[in-house]
């Protein structure tokens, strides 16, 4: 007793060491987002190439991450291999892309069972081993400190100054295939290959520099994928807005991409990835030019087709962590409110310029100046497609049909239009798009087509560059180009021979 103060009992609370060091295990890190935390230390540390190494077939596999950083003092690095080892409310500099110093322990333990960290400053080595079966043994806090480094795999790959982070006793990759060493060998691989894509996107900013990031996968080099597209001259990059906060100020720039007409098919899949556009579309979210989140609206507004070009990024400082509780896997975000507020108000026009572009194309093919094969007809709430009876290849033909005929061949042309696919047509439609294409057509049927639309267009005294302009905006004129251009010079030719 001090007076009236009373002092409260206490009791040791330590955590038990085996029990929570396999907790850090099940933070919810992939392998992609893992080692992407490794890379974001390397990147602080100052490194500009990072090699990524595996051995897949060996008893004893393994996955090496070497950068050539500034390195670490053996303090250093026993204080980096302690769990815990930032505030994650301290104030962190400008290129710091720490989050709460649990990064290199967690990422590693989602991973693997023994994490060696080798650090090298200026030609001074210094390694320290967690091992968690000898954790769980001792129930210790406690690092080894070899002295030697030679029989550390991949630890020649280091220079001067660098770390090597080395993951063995990979039990979370080889699950259920540890004696196999074939399947475990393709699994591994297969995490690996779909690991690439990932880091291509998330550093891709830092790999596009002056003096760009190079990370290497087994000696190849990553090439950047950049989701905006910006050196397709078809992208409409609209201009930066900067949202100032109390902690710094948020960009805010949207993009819409190229239609898929407008880019190569590898370019197209490429960034879309393997859910495609529809499910990549929506924000971008930055924090310290490193990719945190992407391909969601946050709520603001649902994923759609009209809008899968849509793509906006957003920048915000490592100061800003807190307020949109960046997590510890930097791997998810909320937006604070202020900025909810801003882009509910500008999510209407960042959305406008892809429903232009879908819009724009959708309306050369329903413009009943180029004469469709159907109808666009909007009425009472619903949208229904009709073929265009009138258009000269249906109604040349009927005019050379006996006239018993002619309601018959209407009807087919109505029947046609009345069974149209819809349900199938949107499901494919929500998936991939792109893989969408008009049928082709014969010989015979091209040339009729293209005779009796030519015969009708010059009969209302249209040019014969303008006819070929409407037509080539639409099917199937369009998709057989090539074939329409040679049949209209082939008919022309013939007119003026005679």
């Amino acid at each position: 007793m001090h007076g009236d103060i009373v002092i409260p009992r206490r009791a040791d609370a330590t955590p038990h060491a085996a029990a929570l060091i396999e907790g850090l295990r099940d933070i919810g890190y992939s392998l992609e987002t893992a080692i992407s935390d490794i890379i974001d230390n390397s990147i602080t540390a100052g490194a500009y190439t990072i090699q990524i190494i595996t051995e897949t077939c060996s008893e004893k596999p393994y996955i090496a991450i070497v950068d050539d950083g500034a390195g670490m003092s053996e303090d250093e690095l026993v204080a980096a291999m302690r769990p815990g080892s930032q505030n994650p409310l301290a104030t962190r500099d400008e290129p710091d892309l720490g989050r709460f110093g649990l990064g290199l322990k967690s990422a590693s333990f989602s991973q693997c069972r023994r994490l060696t960290v080798v650090s090298r400053r200026s030609g001074q080595s210094g390694v320290a081993i967690w091992d968690l079966d000898d954790v769980a043994e001792r129930n210790e806090w406690a690092v080894h400190l070899p002295d030697d480094i030679a029989d550390i795999p991949a630890a020649d790959h280091l220079g001067p100054n660098g770390t090597l982070v080395l993951w063995e006793k990979l039990d979370r990759l080889t699950d259920g295939c540890s004696h196999n060493i074939a399947k475990r060998a393709e699994v591994i691989n297969q995490r690996i290959a779909e690991t690439e894509r990932h880091l291509r996107l998330v550093f891709h900013r830092f790999m596009e520099e002056a003096k760009p990031l190079r990370i290497l996968l087994n000696g190849r080099q990553l090439k950047p994928l950049n989701p905006f597209a910006i050196k397709n001259p078809a992208t409409i990059t609209d201009p930066v807005e900067r949202l100032p906060l109390d902690r710094g100020d948020v960009e805010i720039q949207s993009f819409t991409l190229p239609h898929h007409k407008q880019m190569s098919k590898a370019d197209w899949e490429d960034i879309g990835g393997s859910e495609g556009h529809l499910k990549s579309q929506g924000f971008y979210l930055y924090r310290g030019r490193r990719l945190i989140v992407y391909g969601t609206w946050f709520g603001l507004c649902r994923q759609s087709e009209l809008t899968k070009l849509s793509r906006v990024r957003i920048d915000i400082p490592n100061s800003m962590d807190a307020a949109w509780k960046i997590d510890v896997k930097k791997s998810s975000a909320q937006l604070p409110p202020l900025v909810r507020d801003r882009l509910k108000k500008v999510i209407e026009r960042i959305q406008a310029g892809s429903k232009r572009t879908y819009n724009k194309r959708g309306q050369k093919l329903v413009d009943h100046e180029r004469l469709p094969m159907w109808h666009r007809i909007q009425a009472d709430g619903e949208i229904r497609y009709r073929p265009n009876a009138d258009h000269p290849a249906f109604s040349d033909f009927a005019e050379s049909l006996p006239s018993e005929f002619r309601s018959g061949f209407y009807n087919c042309i109505s029947l046609v239009g009345a069974s149209l696919p819809v349900e199938t047509l949107h499901a494919d439609m929500a998936g991939k798009a792109e893989q969408i294409v008009p049928d082709s057509v014969d010989e015979n049927t091209l040339i009729q087509a293209v005779q009796a639309t030519l015969s009708v267009l010059v009969a209302a005294n249209r040019e014969i560059p303008e006819i070929i302009s409407l037509m080539k905006e639409v099917d199937p004129f369009r998709s057989a180009w090539e074939d329409t251009q040679r049949i209209v010079a082939g008919i022309i030719k013939t007119k003026e021979e005679k």
